[in-house]
């Protein structure tokens, strides 16, 4: 069972404000882990900040504006007609997570998922494959409304259309459900952030909650010594893979010689010329400091240096 919200007359702020008040489709993934372009901690973030905007860049609008062409063009595929839904539905059962549906199956109970991909990521979808975060995007929605059936199609940008058929998983499910209420309860309603995951999109949080230090603060180090010690480790065997591998490619250079081109059956190789053009700031700095100032801009970052004591 569950309750839905009308979306079509409300604005922005308000849409966003509905989100915030549980976990969606495209939050599923990523509280799974299984996102690569966001992390729980993300997700906590947006569900718990009093920032009321919506994300948008170049990816979020063309997937917006390319979703009916990826309806049409599976209506077309399947000969299923489909209907938009202009509601946000919410499970009554596990009222923490919530659903924004891109399409309903007409005289089928199934539902759709337009996606839009980039030639680069076709790899991704080889095979019969679907990534695993759309994946999960699904499942959260049968699991809120109760389908057992739902179908996710995508166009690969300049490639090719593809569509699949999913079925109800009640194990998978079953996990979904409970990763999603552990992440609710005992982080976000508690205000508890989740522990990092050692991703990029870690980083940037991070950066976002604590952008700057303060000046002459300081804090007692406690419980760190062994990590930091695997970490010194880490380090170590990283140079000296790093030193294997630049090792490789200075006895493939040598190899090659003034030849840009190189292949074999498994391997093509390149070492082409690349022209760069550089302003020389600090030539400028000095011979034109009016110059220099007006179109510098100072910004603030945090380094984190470790040390042994």
């Amino acid at each position: 069972m569950y309750e839905k919200v009308s979306t079509a007359e409300i604005d922005k702020k308000e849409w966003i404000k509905l989100r915030k008040s549980g976990v969606g489709g495209s939050d599923a993934g990523a509280v799974c882990g299984l996102n690569p372009y966001k992390s729980p901690m993300g997700v906590f973030r947006d569900k718990t900040c009093d920032e009321i905007e919506m994300p948008d860049n170049e990816s979020i609008r063309q997937g917006q504006d390319l979703e009916q062409y990826v309806a049409e063009r599976f209506s077309e595929a399947t000969g299923l007609k489909v209907r938009r839904s202009n509601f946000m539905y919410r499970s009554v059962e596990y009222p923490w997570m919530i659903a924004n549906i891109d399409r309903f199956i007409t005289g089928e109970d199934a539902g759709l998922e337009c996606k839009t991909a980039s030639a680069y990521n076709a790899d991704k979808w080889r095979d019969g494959n679907i990534p695993l975060h759309y994946l999960m995007q699904c499942y959260h929605y049968m699991a809120v409304m109760g389908k057992k059936t739902w179908y996710i199609a995508a166009i690969i940008l300049g490639k090719e259309f593809i569509y699949h058929r999913l079925e109800w998983d009640e194990e998978l499910i079953l996990q979904l459900i409970e990763t999603e209420k552990n992440f609710w309860q005992e982080h976000v309603i508690k205000g508890i952030m989740p522990n990092p995951d050692g991703s990029k999109a870690c980083d940037e949080v991070l950066a976002q909650y604590f952008h700057t230090a303060k000046k002459a603060s300081f804090i007692e180090l406690s419980g760190f010594d062994e990590k930091l010690d695997r970490r010194a480790e880490i380090a170590e065997q990283v140079a000296a893979l790093q030193q294997e591998q630049a090792k490789i490619e200075q006895e493939l250079k040598k190899y090659m010689g003034e030849n840009e081109t190189a292949s074999s059956s498994k391997y093509k190789v390149s070492w082409s010329n690349v022209e760069t053009a550089r302003l020389d700031t600090k030539r400028i700095r000095v011979e034109q400091p009016d110059i220099y100032n007006s179109y510098s801009k100072t910004s603030v970052s945090r380094r984190l240096q470790i040390k042994a004591a």
